[in-house]
């Protein structure tokens, strides 16, 4: 049975393993109109529910039974959804042959916190026929459509229903379900077990650096198609980039590129790499194309392999286009590293910028400060943000009214401000600064009297105001963009609430200046209450401080199309009031917490206190 199911009637879910798992199997044939899951390993015990993300549990589907009851169909039908059974064979079983022809699971998915929960039946009414009706009840989260994109919604109640009918079968009169929704409705649990996140990758249009585009696939066989994540995760590239993203970014692959026909398993070798073999549509790419078309593929692949890929090749209709090596991609990595140790940087107690290095003995913290005038104290800051290729800085000061931005490699005079707010205090005037990975600069003005989010092309003046649709009376509080610079994080707040929003970045019209535009705001934590602070933490991935209604402050991972998982909960930390992540994983989280100063999250450990005074820490960006 589903692992988020809760049973109407008898049975439940079974763990088996081995041998054991056969008999168990046929156990369940027999005790229940649903089905039964089965693990790789460990004993036979039975369970209501999994874990949450529990991906090692199997769900095996069963038909139903001679003379079942509706309500026996109804749960066997919602159990049989959570299956991987091939073109779900056994959950068609409990449907009638039109309802079969209508439903298509590869339709998308209703996300509900948990499993549907079917309430009735009750009397149909207005029909031509008799029949049953079964309300599903449940707090839907999400949808997951057809393109598999995933979007997260403020939970709402889920108002879907499914109707039964008599017909006979062999003789004897059996019900079964001849209205259902559309697609899949499936608990959280269920659907974290059944479905994994990977990016795929797009050019952001007119460059020649790679943008994150998330998804779901089947974490096993997809029961449609038949094709292995592997072979999935390279169809949906192939699909083209989701909805959202689209308007922002390019994929060279030539129009009509598919898998060739018939294939549904990808296997790396013994060198960890990869054929493609693709149909005579990709044979019109011409090599500097097709490398392209291999860095995407290196990149979407990387969320599925344990180790590097190694290399990538190319074939249409069985001719070799290219062979592409994982380390000749990195020159269309999102993030484009300079090459040198990533280091965090803070605003120490005198309001200078310095540098936050730990020696060979982690208890050892080198508090440097920058060269110029950031680190002179020439001008004292209250927020900082530096360069992604750290040779100049932004600082706001620390009445947050102006910008300046100076070199910190080398000496100099502070030059004038880029801008100066109107506004007074912390909250009411600057925000503190973001660089995206083009070198420009961006900062909102909260002036009450004339809030707007500024851009600096290359970080430097004019300012030039971005448009943001869709702000519905908020106010933008603080932001950071993301390295490929085609997504802008928005912290907004409106009504004493501060949401997490993720806004597209277009530019229209001269390359050299264009006018941009933040729009289709989408929300990305509609479960917090308030956000406090947030930072990019990879190319599709964010850190944020906030917490739900009634609960307590929470620094968790969450993905750019709102998406969490249990494992992103990180441990806690009270007071956090600023949070800095670098896009390298391997790097430590850095906060700023009132009770603790500036601490750092090594990977498996607790949060370590580095400074006990301090402010804005942040890693290039």
């Amino acid at each position: 049975m589903g692992v988020d199911r809760r049973r109407r009637g008898q049975g439940g879910a079974v763990r088996a393993s081995g041998a054991r798992a056969t008999a168990v199997l046929g156990v369940c044939g027999v005790l229940l109109a649903g089905c039964a899951s089965i693990p790789d390993s460990g004993d036979v015990q039975p369970v209501k529910a999994s874990p949450p993300g529990e991906s090692q549990v199997r769900v095996y589907a069963v038909p139903p039974r001679e003379k079942a009851e509706p309500d026996e169909i109804v749960n066997g039908f919602l159990e049989a959804m959570t299956s991987d059974d091939p073109d779900f064979a056994m959950a068609r079983k409990y449907l009638t042959k039109d309802a079969s022809d209508f439903w298509q699971p590869g339709a998308g998915a209703v996300v509900l916190r948990a499993a549907p929960d079917p309430a009735g039946p009750k009397e149909a009414s207005g029909r031509a026929s008799a029949g049953l009706t079964y309300p599903l009840y449940g707090d839907q989260i999400a949808d997951m459509d057809s393109s598999h994109a995933y979007k997260p919604i403020e939970p709402t109640a889920y108002g879907g229903d499914i109707h039964l009918v008599q017909q006979t079968i062999g003789g004897t009169k059996e019900w079964r379900i001849d209205s259902l929704p559309q697609g899949l409705v499936l608990g959280e649990s269920d659907f974290q077990r059944n479905y994994r996140s990977v990016n795929k990758y797009y050019f952001a249009s007119g460059e020649n650096w790679l943008v994150a585009d998330p998804v779901y696939i089947r974490q096993r066989i997809d029961p449609t198609s038949r094709m292995d994540p592997v072979t999935q995760a390279v169809r949906v590239l192939l699909d083209g980039p989701t909805n959202w993203l689209k308007p922002v970014v390019d994929s060279p692959f030539p129009r009509g590129t598919a898998l060739q026909k018939g294939v549904t398993s990808l296997e790396f070798d013994d060198r960890n790499a990869l054929k493609v073999p693709l149909n005579g549509k990709a044979a019109k790419a011409g090599r500097a194309q097709c490398r392209k078309m291999a860095a995407q593929l290196l990149f979407t692949l990387r969320d599925l392999s344990a180790t590097p890929v190694g290399q990538v090749e190319l074939l249409a209709d069985g001719s070799s286009l290219c062979v592409l090596r994982g380390d000749q991609a990195e020159e269309f990595a999102p993030d484009r590293p300079t090459g040198r140790p990533v280091t965090p940087y803070f605003v120490d107690e005198h309001g200078r910028l310095s540098l936050l290095q730990t020696g060979g003995d982690e208890a050892t913290v080198d508090r440097t400060q920058v060269i110029g005038p950031f680190g002179t104290g020439a001008v004292k800051l209250g927020a900082v943000a530096v360069a992604r290729d750290e040779k100049h800085a932004a600082g706001v000061t620390d009445d947050f009214r102006s910008l300046h931005v100076a070199s910190i490699l080398s000496e100099g005079e502070l030059g004038d401000p880029l801008v100066t707010s109107g506004g007074k205090g912390k909250e009411g005037a600057l925000s503190a600064p973001s660089w995206d990975g083009r070198g420009d600069l961006w900062i909102a003005d909260r002036d009450p009297a004339k809030p707007r989010l500024l851009r600096f092309a290359d970080g430097a003046g004019p300012a030039r105001p971005v448009t943001v649709e869709g702000l519905d009376g908020a106010r933008v509080k603080a932001l950071r963009v993301s390295a490929d610079g085609v997504r802008i994080a928005l912290l907004l707040t409106k009504g004493g609430r501060t949401t997490l929003q993720i806004g597209r970045v277009e530019r229209h019209g001269p390359k050299d200046d264009p006018k941009v535009t933040v729009t289709e705001l989408q929300s990305v934590a509609p479960q917090m209450e308030t956000v406090t602070a947030v930072s990019w933490a990879g190319p599709s991935r964010l850190v944020v401080v906030g917490k739900e209604a009634g609960g307590v402050q929470q620094v968790r991972y969450i993905q750019t199309d709102g998406s969490t998982s249990a494992a992103g909960v990180l441990p806690g930390l009270n007071q956090v009031t600023a949070i800095a992540a670098a896009d390298d994983d391997r790097q430590p989280l850095i906060a700023d917490s009132d009770d603790a100063g500036i601490v750092r999250l090594p990977t498996g450990a607790n949060w370590q206190t580095m400074v006990e005074s301090g402010s804005s820490p942040v890693y290039p960006g």
